[in-house]
């Protein structure tokens, strides 16, 4: 089933289920209010929003309405948590050269994540409010699951059972910002303003043999004004969900509705591109001994879909543009 949180006056929005070719829309909220209401009953609820969107698909639904990406939240506007991984090892090496710290002992057997702010997360084409040019604007697109309730020190295994959604995400990062937040040992604050999510959210069944092992199996494809950027696929994830869950839920118990990210999908491969300027950024020192592009400007767009071999967005699309504040 593919599900989607309207805009409204309330902060977690209104439930509805979408189509599989992402063209048509209809009501659920006599069966949740919200997807955060839905999630905190999921048995109950999940058959009653598949059932909902298998008449929608079949068309038997004359309440059916177009859909308006546009019109969308995240599908959780707010989560009880969000924590956020580095589960691209090749990522995470070009990193470590970003910010010149030593390498971690144990990053190939022990995930690294920080928790970020849950509380503002941006719909796919809201505009993204910051401050400063000088505070490195960048993006990093990755993906995601939305968890049941994961008990503490839950096996890889448990954990993964606990999916109930995908999503794609943008994680808007501030560098400068996030060089200092490094060195002081207490991790990211300022550096990391709310995330960004494709409007769509999608159980694993949605994208068959794509999802295994805890892993989506596709491309995240990433313009930058226009122009293409990277085309990164989650195949070369080195941690799946199931571990990074697991991993999370080690000293306490997950609620309903966490959000648990992959961190930037990233390639060992050049020709893949980057899901990240700083990424790139790193490459062209490697390469060419200094950077030669540049952080975001406001007026700037980013867009990201993750696409299936026949061309289909599964999770809609984020397109986006970075402006001042007010």
């Amino acid at each position: 089933m593919k599900v989607a949180s309207l805009r409204t006056n309330h902060p977690d929005g209104r439930l509805i289920v979408v189509s599989r070719d992402l063209q048509r829309m209809a009501d659920a909220t006599d069966i949740a209010p919200s997807l955060i209401d839905a999630l905190q009953c999921w048995d109950e609820a999940a058959p009653q929003l598949q059932a909902r969107c298998d008449a929608l698909n079949a068309g038997q639904l004359a309440q059916a309405q177009s859909f308006d990406p546009a019109a969308c939240t995240a599908p959780l506007p707010r989560a009880p948590q969000w924590l956020d991984a580095s589960a691209f090892l090749n990522h995470g090496r070009l990193m470590e050269r970003a910010f010149n710290t030593p390498p971690i002992p144990d990053f190939d057997t022990v995930p690294v994540m920080y928790q970020g702010a849950s509380d503002d997360f941006l719909g796919p084409q809201d505009d993204v409010p910051l401050p400063s040019e000088a505070d490195g604007i960048d993006f990093e697109g990755e993906f995601g699951v939305i968890t049941g309730p994961v008990p503490m020190a839950a096996s890889p295994a448990q954990a993964l059972a606990a999916v109930r959604l995908l999503v794609q995400i943008n994680d808007w990062s501030l560098r400068v910002l996030g060089a200092r937040e490094v060195r002081t040992g207490f991790g990211f604050l300022q550096a990391k303003p709310s995330s960004s999510f494709a409007p769509v959210a999608v159980t694993p069944d949605e994208l068959s043999d794509a999802w295994q092992e805890g892993r989506i199996h596709l491309p995240l494809h990433v313009e930058w004004n226009g122009q293409w950027f990277g085309h990164a696929h989650g195949r070369e994830m080195n941690y799946g969900f199931g571990e990074l869950i697991a991993h999370a839920a080690r000293t306490r118990r997950l609620s309903a509705g966490c959000i648990v990210g992959s961190g930037t999908v990233s390639n060992a491969s050049r020709a893949a591109g980057s899901s990240c300027i700083a990424e790139r950024r790193v490459i062209e020192i490697i390469e060419q001994g200094k950077a030669s592009t540049g952080f975001m400007r406001f007026g700037d767009r980013v867009r990201m879909a993750v696409r299936t071999e026949t061309g289909d967005a599964p999770f809609g699309v984020i397109d986006q543009r970075v402006v001042q504040r007010p």
